[in-house]
């Protein structure tokens, strides 16, 4: 790969016309999740690109940092912290590539590992669909899972027993907690900070709550508080990693195509589309996005 133009290792600001906002899993831009896109971030060391996610103040950021052809490094940052791999922000910059170049096939290299990205276009939309890395699913300790009931205030009546607690990753790990009843996965009022320590001491990135509506329709939210925000609107990285749970559960078929629902309590309403293929591990989450502004 070569370094994009630009001065390597500077910590000055990227000017504000460098920062394209989009927003992924909607194709309407008051819906689905915002993140903002650095298409060269070349001349940005970690501090800068973190006082620019921070400025932002979206739940990610990405920062497109080398390029080789359709291939890129790509880094994410919360207003906190960097993170290893970001769901939504991935689709927002494949769109705002494909917006400049033209739909077709990516490559992202993340701190997570390898992401095949692929643009489409049907009309005036774009599609984004990633890949996810290799997914894991573990078991979580009764004490930990009691911990996390504690600092979100649910009663563990609350939990749907169909949905068993697990921990899924697919380039980030997450909590995956069922809720036995809509009106539970609406009634979201947690403790912060002591979800916040509880996160960091399992490396979590966020712990996504479940409402399972029908066979293959879900409804999802995802407390973020160790990226610095209360909660994340649309959350790519949890959908691809709740897809490797819901076939690690049998709770779908091995080739299933499931739709998450999420940020409608936030008033940003998006939909998600994750699809599960027989005989391959990874898993493929899909969505629409649009340029804010």
């Amino acid at each position: 790969m070569t370094q994009l133009s630009g001065t390597p290792g500077s910590s000055s600001a990227v000017p504000s016309a460098g920062v394209l906002r989009y927003t992924a899993f909607s194709a309407d831009p008051e819906g689905g999740n915002p993140a903002g896109v650095v298409l060269d971030a070349s001349g940005l060391d970690d501090a800068a690109m973190l006082a620019v996610a921070a400025e932002l103040g979206y739940s990610e950021s990405a920062f497109l940092t080398e390029a080789d052809g359709r291939s890129y490094t790509v880094r994410y940052f919360s207003p906190k912290a960097e993170v290893p791999f970001c769901g939504h922000a991935t689709v927002a910059t494949a769109i705002a590539l494909a917006e400049r170049d033209g739909p077709g096939d990516l490559v992202f290299s993340t701190r997570a590992g390898t992401v095949p990205v692929t643009v489409t276009r049907t009309g005036d939309e774009l599609r984004a669909t990633l890949t996810s890395v290799e997914p894991q699913v573990t078991d979580v300790a009764p004490d930990d899972l009691a911990e996390a009931l504690a600092a979100l205030d649910w009663p563990a009546a609350g939990l749907d027993p169909a949905l068993a607690p697990r921990i899924a990753y697919a380039g980030a790990r997450h909590l995956v907690l069922g809720a036995a009843t809509r009106e539970r996965l609406a009634d979201l009022a947690y403790d912060f900070a002591r979800l916040e320590s509880f996160m960091h001491r399992l490396g979590l990135t966020t712990v996504q709550l479940v409402w399972r509506e029908g066979p293959e329709v879900f409804h999802v939210r995802d407390p973020f508080p160790v990226g610095g925000v209360v909660e994340d609107p649309a959350t790519g990285a949890a959908a691809a990693a709740f897809g490797a749970y819901a076939r690690e559960l049998a709770l779908v078929p091995e080739t299933a195509v499931l739709t998450l629902h999420q940020g409608a309590d936030m008033g940003r309403p998006g939909t998600l589309t994750v699809e599960l293929r027989a005989g391959d591990s990874r898993v493929r989450v899909s969505g629409t996005g649009t340029r804010i502004g």
